[in-house]
């Protein structure tokens, strides 16, 4: 399962580059105004630090006023990917830009049939929010494996990225249902190495060069 960054700040990014792990980046409006800054601006710097898919989301509109967006975003860089929302608009959308040969990643996506329109117009990903579907009341795990199995089973292309991931445990059963992709914050990817055992293992290990 390749691991993504979840963030629109320069420097956890630049914490991350060298770890060697982190094969994307994905952003969302909520990220990009959290730094206070303008989304092609921020853009442009990260996808000169990592050498792989980066997700710019359109803001919501008419689908030609999506349309002229995603094409502007798309010039930034090769690795760009435009993301859409999973809406009516937004499943045209892709299809518009899978013909113009534009990668997309479909976001906000809670279900199997919603998964299923945007794999049938051409998503190069789409994202199932793991944290938020627990929080509706069902299982964020059950939906990325049950998409994963719809995938599998009409051998679509269209690559899954686990998000709205909150813990350790999300990354765990992303990779477990067979996840192609996790998008992780920050925070998590740092908590990722961490065990009690292994701080354990280092003090042991630590007292015994003293000695």
């Amino acid at each position: 399962m390749k691991i993504f960054i979840d963030t629109a700040n320069i420097e956890e990014i630049k914490a991350v580059k060298d770890l060697g792990i982190v094969k994307g980046v994905t952003t969302n409006p909520s990220l990009i105004a959290k730094e206070g800054r303008k989304l092609e601006e921020v853009i442009k710097e990260i996808v000169s630090l990592i050498d792989g898919p980066i997700s710019a989301e359109v803001n919501e509109g008419s689908i030609d006023e999506m349309e002229k967006q995603a094409i502007a975003l798309s010039k930034i860089d090769p690795n760009i990917v435009i993301k859409v929302p999973m809406t009516l608009d937004g499943i045209a959308l892709v299809s518009r830009l899978a013909k113009r040969k534009i990668k997309t990643n479909v976001t906000l996506v809670f279900s199997v049939p919603q998964a299923l329109m945007a794999c049938e117009a051409g998503a190069t990903y789409i994202s199932p929010f793991m944290g938020r579907v627990d929080d509706f009341g069902e299982s964020g795990a059950d939906l990325i494996e049950d998409i994963m199995t719809m995938i599998v089973n009409y051998g679509y292309e269209t690559e899954v990225i686990a998000a709205s991931i909150r813990n350790t445990a999300h990354v765990k059963e992303a990779s477990l249902r067979g996840a192609d992709i996790a998008t992780i914050p920050y925070k998590v990817l740092m908590q990722m190495v961490k065990h009690p055992l292994t701080d354990k293992g280092l003090e042991i290990f630590a007292n015994a060069s003293k000695k």
